[in-house]
């Protein structure tokens, strides 16, 4: 095919171009959160006192709840307007251009823009280190050297943004090469099995029969390594068994919708399940942070109590910066997930709003069911989280410090605080949805 045909084909129109920014920003808000993440955690490890180990610790485990998670946002960024994107790679193929020519155009356009997206992370990470090295531990600041990332490394994340971009596209194209006219005619469906459910709940067994037993057989660093990796691997697991708690709760939803709203939400879940976690994935995290936020402040009440030494009182307070360090990356990356995924999903749905206002449905009811479809599962979300948090934490430290009255109330708000956020960019994005109807 000529070449400037296949550049006109991969040009965005103009209309998408706020599509097209959306990733840019996404990759950029991911890029520099995981360097400031991986900054402020490094500055731990130069220490090398007695009470050194104790704040290795918690950095690796506070590094963990943050950067799976932010993963998981990379890889909502490297999958934003992939549908816009598989519509004109599969013109292309019905075109005659072959697979490889695809897959050259796809992945060159996914790693530009997330290059593009990680440089400006990059200058986002410098402006926040001289922020981020005013925190004191130890009763004085950190430092802007301690906390910014030597080039060698910072180009090691950019590399990993590249290659998850590379990644998501590359597997993104399956269904393009394969099946060329299913895309264009919106054919494909989006599958979730049962099985995810029997793997996650296999996995929380392992994690916590390990939690368990691991802290009195294994040395100081073995466990750190250990515990940080379970933490992880049970928020990856969320990422498993989340679409299909989801897809369950929409079936039934669907069976008792007596408005025409909450059938429209039902329907828009069980369409995808895997889009609509993303849309709440975010809160999940939050919740399941919020539980380790709420024993660690009982557990700094009962280190700080009117008998504790000196050293504990300042242990403690420490403790309580990175918790509030922790909580505030959790809730920068709650505000990312869902405002970019939620515009995203606006703007990919576009053709549908336009199809229902032809029909005569107002954007009042539009709205209404585009809420409810990401609030409805909120609840369940965040519920799920918090006792698969909970589970983790009882062999470790026992249930009395969750079900102490400050670690309820503590659980209680940062959820709240997620949920508003949420609720906040639902309505933050309702000008998109707007737009869409006006240019029907």
């Amino acid at each position: 095919m000529n070449r400037h045909v296949l550049a006109l084909l991969l040009r965005p129109a103009p209309e998408q171009n706020s599509v097209l920014a959306l990733p840019v920003v996404a990759f950029g808000v991911v890029t520099t959160l995981v360097l400031t993440v991986i900054g402020g955690a490094q500055s731990f490890w130069g220490w090398t006192d007695p009470e050194a180990p104790i704040y290795q610790a918690l950095a690796a485990i506070a590094l963990v709840l943050l950067v799976v998670p932010l993963m998981s946002l990379g890889g909502a960024a490297a999958r934003l307007s992939a549908r816009r994107r598989d519509e004109r790679l599969s013109t292309l193929r019905l075109l005659g251009v072959s697979p490889a020519g695809v897959t050259v155009a796809t992945v060159t356009e996914s790693v530009l823009v997330a290059a593009a997206g990680a440089l400006a992370g990059v200058v986002g990470h410098v402006a926040l280190s001289p922020l981020i090295g005013l925190i004191p531990f130890r009763g004085e600041a950190l430092g802007f050297g301690a906390v910014v990332l030597p080039p060698a490394q910072i180009a090691v994340v950019l590399a990993g943004v590249l290659v998850l971009a590379s990644a998501s596209a590359v597997v993104g194209l399956r269904r393009v090469v394969i099946s060329p006219l299913g895309v264009r005619t919106r054919a494909t469906t989006t599958n979730v099995h049962w099985i995810r459910a029997l793997i996650a709940a296999g996995t929380i067994a392992i994690a916590v029969v390990l939690i368990k037993v691991f802290p009195s057989i294994g040395g100081l660093v073995t466990t750190i390594v250990v515990l940080a990796g379970l933490f992880g691997a049970a928020l990856a697991v969320l990422n498993v068994v989340g679409p299909w708690v989801l897809k369950v709760s929409a079936s039934r939803q669907l069976r008792r919708a007596e408005q025409p709203e909450r059938l429209l939400a039902a329907r828009v879940v069980l369409d995808s399940p895997k889009a609509a976690w993303r849309q709440v994935g975010g809160i999940a995290m939050a919740s399941f942070m919020a539980v380790f936020a709420g024993t660690g402040v009982a557990l700094m009440n009962v280190m700080t109590g009117s008998e504790a030494a000196e050293a504990d009182i300042a242990l403690a307070t420490d403790i309580r910066t990175g918790l509030v360090i922790t909580l505030i990356g959790s809730f920068l990356m709650v505000a990312a997930s869902v405002g970019v995924n939620q515009a995203s999903d606006v703007l990919d749905q576009r053709e549908l709003h336009r199809s229902l206002h032809h029909l005569g449905m107002p954007l009042e009811t539009v709205d209404r069911a585009r809420r409810r479809a990401i609030m409805s599962p909120l609840l369940i979300t965040a519920i799920g989280s918090a006792l698969v948090a909970a589970v983790l934490v009882i062999p470790l430290l026992g249930i009395a410090l969750i079900t102490a009255p400050l670690s309820l109330l503590t659980i209680a708000a940062v959820v709240g605080v997620g949920i508003g956020i949420v609720w906040a960019t639902t309505w933050a994005t309702r000008p998109l949805l707007r737009g869409a109807f006006q240019t029907a």
